[in-house]
């Protein structure tokens, strides 16, 4: 039994209450919510006091009573390095939520961080454990070309998902990115090494279903991404991570997407392919 402690700038938002929801229904024989903290103390003492969730006011004391943390703030990954220093020291496995940070500088920082306290520590989206990569995996075929479909509230939020899906499937070794479209209509064309490439359709101003089309030597395949088990499978690659305290995600593969992120936000993007380096 795990006792995982919660650590957030906003608690009341929609991942803590899934994640609780699952750990007290479908993983309730291997998770138990030993407590939680945000950085927002007052709203997240009433949402701790909703769902009859032990609140600590300092993060040093929930640390004693828990195995391991789970780092949310999904919306605000510019806050992760603040909250990471407050777990990390701990030395205690570590998920957190996405995005991993803000920019490349700020992950690297973060996972020095981890490995100076011995901290096993991973990070992903939802979109890292889906049926598109079971389905991958089961052709046993390698991908040549992966295009990737999502939607959401902006590009900065919701970027991480469709790029997951594809560096998950093609790897860390990314090498160029062109943005083109606008801030509704993205698109980014990635290069990979040897020739290995992937276009990233991000529609923010429609109802797009995560998806991709999968092309290997033999054939393209397209797949529809199955969301009703996506936070489920999501939660329980997490719980698998720290039973393990065996990261399950290349943290390489994490700070590809964040650099790729960091890339698509270059004004030289939107006129030709920059070049991406870790």
């Amino acid at each position: 039994m795990i006792r995982l402690g919660l650590i957030d700038h906003e608690l009341d938002n929609y991942h803590a209450n899934t994640y609780l929801a699952l750990a007290r229904t479908r993983f309730a024989e291997q998770v138990t919510v030993a407590g939680c903290w945000a950085l927002q103390g007052a709203s997240g003492r009433a949402w701790a006091e909703r769902n009859n969730l032990a609140w600590f006011d300092d993060p040093a004391r929930l640390a004693g009573e828990v195995d391991a943390w789970a780092v949310l703030a999904p919306s605000d990954p510019g806050l992760h390095p603040q909250l990471c220093a407050l777990v990390l020291p701990s030395g205690k496995p570590t998920f957190v939520d996405k995005t991993f940070a803000s920019d490349l500088a700020a992950a690297q920082a973060i996972f020095a961080l981890a490995d100076r306290h011995r901290a096993p520590i991973q990070t992903s989206s939802a979109l890292r454990t889906t049926n598109v990569q079971r389905a991958v995996a089961a052709a046993g075929e390698a991908p040549r070309h992966v295009a990737a479909w999502g939607g959401g509230r902006s590009f900065g939020e919701y970027a991480i998902h469709p790029l997951e899906l594809a560096v998950s499937l093609l790897g860390p070794e990314v090498v160029s990115l062109q943005r083109r479209g606008d801030a509704t209509f993205d698109q980014l064309l990635v290069g990979f090494s040897g020739g290995r490439t992937a276009t990233i359709n991000v529609h923010c101003g429609s109802s797009t279903p995560f998806a991709a089309a999968v092309t290997t030597a033999t054939t393209t395949r397209w797949l529809p991404v199955d969301t009703a088990p996506l936070f489920h499978d999501a939660f329980a690659a997490v719980l698998d991570f720290l039973a393990s305290g065996t990261p399950s995600v290349d943290r390489r593969e994490s700070l590809a997407i964040r650099a790729l992120l960091d890339a698509a936000e270059d004004p030289l993007a939107r006129q030709a392919a920059v070049e991406v380096t870790l």
